[in-house]
């Protein structure tokens, strides 16, 4: 079996639940490759484990086709001669048959694909459940999906399966320390920085991690994953659009691109689209965020500490973002085989697009940033990305990471990621931004200094920062 690290939480909520003596629904959603029935096979092992999977969507897929999808996992399953099933029903109640009275896992993985095509899956679903498996003592039917949207609004917030859901789980990347855990479990060794390499480009997606060949350096993986004709990452982009999106994916990917060149609100997207006031955008960007590609950023006032009207997106997941700033420029001299002998770091702008990244992954995992600032989550009024506009009175700036605290100090932080010593020119460029801020009266200032790599011993001596913090610590 594959590594399986992390999601104790929330494996200990699936066992509680498994405990409870009773028949019991939990349903799992998150990003495509996030590790959502990896988790339910490792909840399944020492259980009857009964998984089944939709077939991925295609323009002349029919209905017919994922019964039949069902019916050869079911003839595997219990080694049975071939089925076929024209009715949802008779599938379902061909599976109780074979049921034990022991504790049991059924797995219903991409519900919405199994659903397609196919108005009445849900209605048949919801009375299988009712009429039989809701009878059956240590039974746990999952349904996962990558689809976030399909699920909440047709199982979450469906009156067909309203007060029948035991336990609802999102899953998000793996953190830091968990993300190198599962490299190491896999045989890779490296530098610090080769590690930060590959989270920066993979992000804390366990089947982009399960990609990292140990015999090949953080740079080799990277080119044969991203930068060869037939690399995995190289063609994943369609696919996440193609599969979760289907006929629509090409809006999704415009909007990703937009946000690719960084944040912007909602009439800055609606401009660029030239798409009317309707709700449709709001739907679209409602989309991408439950299924964990962008996340939303309110702007806020630094004289109350709270949210002020404006909301920036922000293209939040590491992959996308490499993908159009890296490969999709590229795809062309892919296609030709132009990389294979040219080394990353010559690439143009290779070293800043790391930083960036990295800025990135910090922002996912909050909590390792709270810990080295010394500080608590309820201490925190916000804390983001800043953007300052300019206007007639003021100047524009942005920083990296803003935090904002009740008792007012505000922690100023810059993240840097450098192959070559770092020195006492972070401290000028710091002083400049925060000179560029219209700060409110009585407000603390404490710089901080997030890095990855070599400082000078004169930068590590200077008392500038309130805290200096290695990013390798993580």
């Amino acid at each position: 079996m594959k590594s399986f690290v992390g999601r104790d939480r929330e494996l200990q909520r699936l066992e509680e639940l498994a405990q409870t003596g009773r028949a019991c629904i939990a349903v799992i959603k998150g990003r495509r490759r996030i590790g959502k029935s990896r988790l339910v096979e490792e909840f399944g092992e020492g259980k009857d484990f009964l998984p089944f999977s939709g077939l991925a969507p295609l323009k002349e897929m029919t209905a017919q086709d994922q019964r039949d999808a069902f019916a050869r996992q079911l003839a595997k399953l219990f080694q049975l001669p071939p089925l076929t099933f024209t009715d949802w029903s008779d599938a379902f109640a061909h599976l109780t048959r074979y049921l034990r009275d022991k504790p049991t896992v059924i797995l219903l993985d991409e519900i919405s694909w199994m659903a397609s095509k196919d108005p009445t899956f849900i209605p048949k679903l919801k009375n299988w459940w009712d009429l039989v498996l809701q009878n059956c003592s240590s039974l746990t039917l999952i349904f996962c999906g990558s689809i976030s949207t399909w699920i909440d609004k047709n199982i979450i917030n469906s009156t067909a399966f309203f007060g029948r859901i035991s336990l609802y789980l999102e899953l998000t990347e793996l953190s830091l320390p968990q993300s190198r855990k599962f490299l190491e479990l896999q045989g890779f060794k490296g530098s610090d920085l080769d590690f930060f390499k590959i989270l920066s480009v993979t992000g804390g997606v366990p089947w982009y991690l399960e990609q990292i060949q140990t015999h090949q350096s953080a740079d080799e993986n990277i080119k044969r994953l991203c930068f060869e004709k037939n690399g995995v990452l190289v063609h994943e982009f369609d696919r996440i659009f193609n599969d979760l999106f289907s006929s629509r994916g090409a809006i999704y990917k415009k909007i990703v691109k937009l946000l690719s060149q960084g944040m912007k609100n909602r009439t800055a997207l609606q401009k660029a689209l030239s798409y009317s006031s309707s709700g449709t955008l709001s739907q679209y960007l409602k989309s991408l965020e439950i299924s964990g590609f962008i996340s939303k950023h309110p702007d806020w006032s630094l004289k109350t500490g709270k949210p002020g009207k404006s909301t920036l997106y922000r293209l939040s997941d590491n992959y996308l973002r490499f993908y159009t700033h890296y490969i999709e420029p590229n795809l062309v001299k892919i296609e030709q085989g132009t990389f294979l002998e040219v080394p990353l770091s010559s690439l143009p702008g290779w070293e800043p697009m790391l930083g960036f990244q990295l800025e990135n992954l910090l922002l996912k995992n909050r909590p390792l940033l709270y810990q080295a600032l010394g500080i608590h989550a309820q201490d925190i009024a916000m804390d983001n990305p800043y953007v300052q506009k300019a206007s007639g009175r003021i100047k524009g700036c942005q920083i990296d990471y803003l935090v904002q605290t009740y008792s007012n100090t505000l922690f100023v932080c810059e993240v840097k990621m450098r192959r070559r010593e770092l020195g006492l020119e972070v401290i000028e460029a710091m002083k400049s931004k925060i000179a560029l801020l219209a700060l409110p009266k009585g407000m603390g200032i404490s710089p901080v200094l997030f890095y990855l790599g070599p400082i000078s011993d004169a930068l590590a001596s200077s008392r500038y920062f309130y805290r200096m913090i290695d990013i390798a610590e993580f």
